[in-house]
C-alpha cells in the first residue's frame, strides 16, 4: 500500500484490526487491497439520522425559487442569512455498494490512472478570463448594477458541468492526470475572493446552484469533471458561515464517500494549492468540527443524533488534506495546524476506549482514528491516563497475589522501588531494572543507598539526570556525539551484551510513563525508528526499529557526510573514473578498519553515474539501520517494555520527541506568571530586577537559564506551568552567584541590590554550569 493510502485510512488497534481481518478472510479478497473508504462513524452516519437533516435542502430550494425574481433585482451587499431549514425530503442515496465494487488499489495508480478514462462531457469554450471577471466586478461596484456579475455566478455554479465550463483551463482537454487538476486557479481565487462582498442575492444564487448539484442522483462512478467540481466547491468561503453548514456537510459527505481512486486524484490536486488556500481549507474544516461539537447557538443545527455523519465526513476530508500535506516537502503547513484544541475538552478516554473496542468498524466513530487532529497535550493526557490505569491494574494484581498467598500486604509492592549506589549507578540501575522487570509499569520511586530521604519526585529526577549524564558521556562509548548536528547517535561498535542500550530505552519509557522530561539529544530519525512498528510484533523474529531513511535523515546526524553524498549525486563528470569507489564501505572499530559490502559482491561493483543513487540509498540505510541494528533493537525493546500501549499509535515521531524531551518553544512570560516564590514576593525589587533581565535576554541565554535551573532547556508538553518553577531567597552575600536545585526546578537567588549586579552574576552562573547530556 502506498504512503498516501496509509495516511488516508483511519487507524485501528492491532487486536481490532486482526479480528476484522479474520472476519473478512475469504470474502471479496479484492477489497483487502485498500483500507475502508468510509470511516467508522462516517459509514454509520450515512445510515443513521440522515433523513431528518438532509431534507432541509428542499425547504431552502423552494424558498429561493419563490424569491428568484426579487433576488435578481436586489443589489445591496448584506450579510448572508439563510432561512430556517426544517422537515423536508432526503437526498438520494450515494450507492455505497456500487462504489465499493469499483475500488482499486492506490498502489496500482501511476501518474496516469491505468483504468481506461471515462468519457468527459463536451463543454462549451470558457466564457471569461480573470481580467474579464475583474472588469465586470469593477463596473458593478462603480455603478451598482450587478446584473452581469450575477449572471456569471448563476451560470457558473448552476451544475458541475457549468463549474467545469467556467473554471477549466481548457474546456476541450480532459486533464485526466493527478499532476494537473485542469482548474484555472487564478480565476477560482478571484471569483471566491469577491463572492462575500457581493449582494446577498448573488450569494444565495451560488448556494442554490450548489444545492441543485448535490441533489443530483448519481449513477455509476464520478468523472474527473465531477472531481474538479468538488475540488472547486471545497474552496468556497461561504462555508465559513454557520448558516451554510447543512450544505457544507453534504458536500463533505459526498467527497468522503468517493472511491479510493478518486481520493487519490483529489489528494494530488490539493497538494498543489497555495499555502494560504490550503491553510484556509484546514481551518474551515476544524471550525466546522468544533462548532458541531460545541455550537454557540444549538438551534442553528439539527440535533446531533440526526446528523451524526457530519463529523466523520469532515474527519475523512481532513485526512485527505493531511495526506496531501505529508506528500509535500517541506509541508504546506506545520502538522500542528491540523490540531483541533476543542478536542482537549471532550472525554478523551471514552474516544480512546471506543477506538480500542471497535477499531475502524462501521458501528462507531472515534477521533483516535484520525490522530492528526488530536493535539500533543490531549495525546499526553490519553497516554498518562492509560499509564495510570496500567499502574493501578498491575499494583492491584500484586496486592491480590499477596493476599491469596496469605502474606501481609506491603505498600512498597505498589511501586517500582529502585535502590542504587551513586558509585555504581549504571550497573545497579541495570541490575534493579532487570530483576524487577515485572514492576516497570508501577509508579517509580528511587532511593540512594546510605542516604536518608523520601522520594517526592526530586530523587527520581536526580536519578534520571545522573544516569543520562553518565551513559551519554563520550568516554562511555555507547553513543557518539556529533558536534555539527549537536546530537547523539548509536555507536556501531559490536559488543557481546547490548543490555545497556536496553537500559536507555527503559529510561526513556519510564520518563514518558512518569511524565519526566529528559535532556536527551537524539535526531528525529531516532523517533521514527522507535515507532517502526509502534506496537511490538508478537513474532520475535520480526525486525524492529527499521524504517525508510533518506539522505535528509542522514543530514540531521552527519551533515558533512550527507553533503558529500549530495555532491556525488550532482557530480557532472565520470563518477566511476574520478571517485573510484565500490559498493563497499569501511568503519573503524577499536582501532581496526573493517569493511562491509552494501550488497552481495559490493567490493567488485563500481559506483557509476547510473547506479550512484542506489549507492547513496544503501549507504544511508547501512549507517542508520543495518550497522546499528542490534543496538537499536535493544533500545527499542527497552522503551516498549515500559510503554507497550496502543496509545503510541496515535503519535507522530516528532510528538514522541516532545513527550521525551519537551518542546523547544519558550514562553518566558508564561514562566513569570506561573513562578512560585519562597522568601520573596513577586513585587520585591530583586524579583522585578530578575524578570526585567530575563525577559530582555536573547533566546540563547533564556535557554541557558532554563537548563541551569531544570536540567533541560526544553518545556514540558503542558507548558511552563508544568515546570513548577520556584525562586527562593538565598540569605548569603550578594557577592555569591545564584544556585540551582535542578531536581526541584528551584533557583536560589541572593538579594542583589542593583539590576546590573544581578544581570552580571546571573549570566556568569548560567553560562558556566555543566550541562547534562552535552559535551
Amino acid at each position: 500500500m502506498s504512503e498516501a493510502a496509509r495516511d488516508l485510512s483511519p487507524r485501528a488497534p492491532p487486536a481490532v484490526a486482526a479480528a476484522a481481518a479474520e472476519e473478512k478472510k475469504g470474502k471479496e479478497p479484492e477489497r483487502e487491497k485498500l483500507p475502508p473508504i468510509v470511516t467508522a462513524g462516517a459509514a454509520a452516519g450515512l445510515d443513521r439520522g440522515s433523513k431528518g437533516q438532509i431534507s432541509t435542502f428542499s425547504s431552502f430550494v423552494s424558498t429561493v425559487t419563490q424569491k428568484k425574481e426579487a433576488a435578481e433585482n436586489r443589489n445591496s451587499p448584506t450579510h448572508l442569512a439563510l432561512p430556517n431549514i426544517r422537515n423536508v425530503r432526503d437526498l438520494p442515496p450515494i450507492c455505497l455498494d456500487v462504489r465499493q465494487k469499483q475500488r482499486m488499489s492506490v498502489e496500482a495508480l501511476s501518474s496516469e490512472v491505468k483504468v481506461p478514462p471515462l468519457p468527459e462531457p463536451t463543454l462549451p469554450s470558457q466564457p471569461k478570463t480573470v481580467k474579464d471577471f475583474e472588469e465586470d466586478l469593477e463596473k458593478a461596484e462603480a455603478t451598482g448594477n450587478w446584473k452581469t456579475v450575477h449572471a456569471f455566478y448563476i451560470t457558473a455554479f448552476d451544475s458541475f458541468t457549468e463549474l467545469n465550463t467556467a473554471f477549466k483551463k481548457d474546456a476541450t482537454a480532459s486533464f485526466n492526470t493527478i499532476e494537473d487538476s485542469g482548474v484555472n486557479a487564478n480565476l477560482v481565487n478571484a471569483v471566491f475572493d469577491a463572492l462575500l462582498n457581493t449582494p446577498q442575492d448573488i450569494q444565495k444564487s451560488v448556494l442554490k446552484g450548489i444545492i441543485n448539484s448535490l441533489l443530483q442522483e448519481w449513477k455509476g462512478p464520478r468523472t474527473k469533471d465531477d472531481l474538479r467540481a468538488y475540488f472547486i466547491l471545497l474552496q468556497n468561503p461561504q462555508f465559513n458561515i454557520t448558516s451554510t453548514y447543512v450544505i457544507y456537510a453534504h458536500l463533505l459527505r459526498q467527497i468522503a464517500t468517493l472511491v479510493e481512486a478518486d481520493h487519490h486524484f483529489l489528494v494530488h490536486w490539493l497538494k498543489k494549492l497555495s499555502q494560504k488556500k490550503f491553510k484556509q481549507l484546514v481551518e474551515r474544516l476544524l471550525q466546522f468540527v468544533s462548532l458541531r461539537l460545541f455550537p454557540a447557538k444549538p438551534e442553528e443545527f439539527p440535533p446531533l443524533t440526526k446528523c451524526s455523519w457530519w463529523i466523520p465526513s469532515a474527519a475523512k476530508v481532513l485526512a485527505l488534506l493531511n495526506t496531501a500535506n505529508n506528500l509535500v516537502h517541506p509541508p504546506l503547513v506545520p502538522y500542528t495546524d491540523f490540531y483541533n484544541s476543542t478536542l482537549d475538552h471532550i472525554d478523551l478516554m471514552e474516544e480512546y476506549h471506543t477506538w480500542q473496542s471497535f477499531g475502524n468498524s462501521h458501528s462507531r466513530f472515534s477521533f483516535c482514528q484520525y490522530p492528526f487532529v488530536i493535539s500533543i497535550a490531549a495525546k499526553k493526557i490519553i497516554i498518562q491516563r492509560d499509564s495510570e490505569q496500567q499502574m493501578i491494574s498491575i499494583a492491584r494484581q500484586s496486592l491480590v497475589d499477596k493476599v491469596s498467598r496469605r502474606q501481609r500486604p506491603d505498600m512498597n509492592m505498589l511501586f517500582l522501588n529502585m535502590k542504587v549506589r551513586r558509585t555504581h549507578l549504571v550497573s545497579d540501575s541495570l541490575d534493579e531494572l532487570t530483576r524487577k522487570r515485572a514492576d516497570l509499569k508501577k509508579k517509580l520511586k528511587v532511593t540512594f543507598v546510605g542516604e536518608a530521604g523520601l522520594d517526592m519526585g526530586g530523587l527520581t529526577k536526580e536519578w534520571f539526570l545522573l544516569l543520562i549524564r553518565q551513559i551519554f558521556h563520550p568516554d562511555y562509548g555507547m553513543f557518539t556525539y556529533h558536534k555539527d548536528s549537536h546530537c547523539h547517535w548509536f555507536s556501531s561498535f559490536k559488543c557481546d551484551n547490548y543490555s545497556e542500550f536496553r537500559l536507555v530505552g527503559i529510561l526513556m519509557g519510564l520518563a514518558v510513563y512518569n511524565s519526566i522530561t529528559l535532556d536527551i539529544r537524539f535526531p528525529p530519525c531516532c523517533y521514527k525508528k522507535l515507532l517502526s512498528p509502534p506496537v511490538v510484533p508478537s513474532d520475535q523474529s520480526t525486525p524492529v526499529g527499521i524504517c525508510s531513511v533518506t539522505i535528509d535523515d542522514l543530514c540531521q546526524i552527519m551533515p558533512e557526510l550527507a553533503h558529500g553524498l549530495k555532491e556525488l549525486l550532482s557530480y557532472e563528470g565520470n563518477v566511476e573514473e574520478d571517485f573510484y569507489s565500490t559498493f563497499q564501505v569501511f568503519q573503524e572499530e577499536f582501532g581496526v578498519i573493517k569493511s562491509y559490502n552494501l550488497k552481495p559482491g559490493g567490493d567488485k561493483i563500481p559506483v557509476t553515474n547510473q547506479n550512484r543513487r542506489e549507492y547513496v540509498q544503501l549507504y544511508t540505510d547501512f549507517l542508520l539501520n543495518k550497522s546499528i541494528y542490534k543496538q537499536f533493537a535493544a533500545f527499542y525493546c527497552g522503551f516498549h517494555s515500559v510503554c507497550a500501549s496502543n496509545a503510541l499509535m496515535l503519535l507522530r515521531p516528532e510528538e514522541v520527541e516532545i513527550l521525551v524531551c519537551g518542546s523547544p518553544e519558550l514562553d518566558m512570560h508564561a514562566l513569570q506568571r506561573s513562578t512560585q516564590y519562597d522568601g520573596y514576593a513577586k513585587t520585591d525589587l530583586t524579583i522585578r530586577y530578575f524578570w526585567d533581565v530575563v525577559l530582555g535576554f536573547p533566546l540563547e541565554l533564556q535557554k541557558k537559564l532554563l537548563h541551569f535551573t531544570t536540567g533541560s532547556d526544553r518545556v514540558p508538553v503542558g507548558g511552563m506551568a508544568d515546570l513548577n518553577f520556584k525562586i527562593s531567597k538565598n540569605e548569603t552575600s550578594t557577592n555569591w552567584l545564584p544556585v540551582a536545585h535542578t531536581c526541584f526546578n528551584q533557583l536560589c537567588l541572593p538579594p542583589y541590590k542593583s539590576k546590573k549586579d544581578l544581570k552580571q552574576k546571573l549570566i556568569i552562573g548560567i553560562s558556566n554550569s555543566e550541562g547534562f547530556g552535552l559535551e
